[in-house]
């Protein structure tokens, strides 16, 4: 395998970005912001950029203005897919990663918070990607990083999970469900004590945790699975 690393960066942008901004409203019925999936984008012979994302359907009923100018175009299991045009002029984080010519595994807002994956040569590579958005963002950070090692004799099996990917409910359900024994085969907490803890229902309980199970699970699987697609 390459010398190289996966780096996952996180952009809070100086400038107005409505994928961005969806992930940090709040929905009629829920407190939690969305999370705006699968960003993608080409750009048009006119100039402009066609941009295009996904968004959980129930989510996207409760914010059907979010985005202005931002039209459904399918719905894709429990999914909305939306579609918007931009000025290709516009400063723009999307716009700075493309220009750099970065090979891009994944993008997505939370919380107001644009997500890069990229695949990099190295760190100076890495350090020109962050000096080129600091043009357009308050703040880069890089929330995890895996560097591989062509030199490496054995294969090891390591997966770098993001907590970043949770939100702070989820991040809260979670250790109180570890700290009074939940996830223990027996002894521990059971979910209307770890609820009752949290001062909430068993049913919301359930539905956090769910949640961020399946966040965890995406996050290690996804690695598990990009690591070993060679």
């Amino acid at each position: 395998m390459a010398d190289g690393i996966c780096v996952k960066l996180a952009v809070d942008v100086a400038t107005v970005c409505p994928v961005a901004e969806l992930s940090a409203t709040e929905g009629a019925e829920s407190r939690e912001s969305p999370t705006v999936r699968e960003v993608t984008w080409a750009q048009a012979t006119d100039g402009t950029i066609t941009e295009e994302f996904r968004v959980d359907a129930a989510a996207a009923g409760d914010r059907p203005d979010a985005v202005p100018g931002a039209e459904p175009v399918m719905e894709v299991g429990g999914d909305r897919v939306y579609q918007f045009t931009r000025d290709a002029d516009a400063a723009c984080a999307c716009d700075v990663i493309e220009r750099l010519d970065c090979p891009i595994a994944d993008v997505h807002a939370t919380d107001g918070t644009l997500v890069f994956t990229l695949y990099l040569p190295d760190i100076d590579r890495l350090r020109e990607i962050v000096a080129a958005l600091d043009d357009v963002a308050e703040r880069v950070s890089v929330r995890y990083l895996v560097r591989s090692n062509a030199d490496a004799g054995d294969r090891q099996d390591t997966v770098v999970v993001d907590r970043g990917a949770l939100t702070e409910r989820q991040s809260e359900v979670l250790r109180t469900a570890y700290r009074l024994g939940y996830f223990e085969y027996r002894g521990g907490a059971n979910a209307s004590q770890v609820a009752a803890a949290l001062d909430i229902t068993d049913s919301t309980f359930a539905e956090h945790l769910s949640k961020a199970q399946s966040r965890l699970l995406e996050e290690v699987f996804w690695a598990t699975a990009e690591g070993t697609a060679d």
